[in-house]
């Protein structure tokens, strides 16, 4: 199997997926605070990197709908740096 740093690549992938995750959710929720009203803006602006538009596959027993979409923004970026320090560092 492969590893990345003692730890497979699968468990490096979740981190990175989690962290951003919670890195937007982390910006979604200070939006709110007034203290960081000038600076939050930029944070939580999309960037779109890449979408692919959705297509159809139809097999006439199961219709597949498929399509993907990146679009993130800093705070999420922000959330996977300390996701991959924290890999890392554990």
């Amino acid at each position: 199997m492969a590893k990345f740093d003692g730890h497979g690549y699968g468990m490096a992938i979740l981190f990175v997926v989690i962290g951003a995750i919670l890195g937007g959710i982390l910006g979604q929720l200070l939006t709110g605070v007034e203290a960081l009203s000038g600076v939050m803006p930029y944070l939580v602006n999309t960037f779109p990197v890449f979408d692919t538009s959705a297509f159809t596959i139809n097999l006439y027993v199961i219709q597949l709908t498929l399509g993907l979409a990146f679009a993130p923004n800093l705070m999420s970026i922000l959330g996977i740096v300390i996701a991959l320090i924290l890999f890392r560092r554990y």
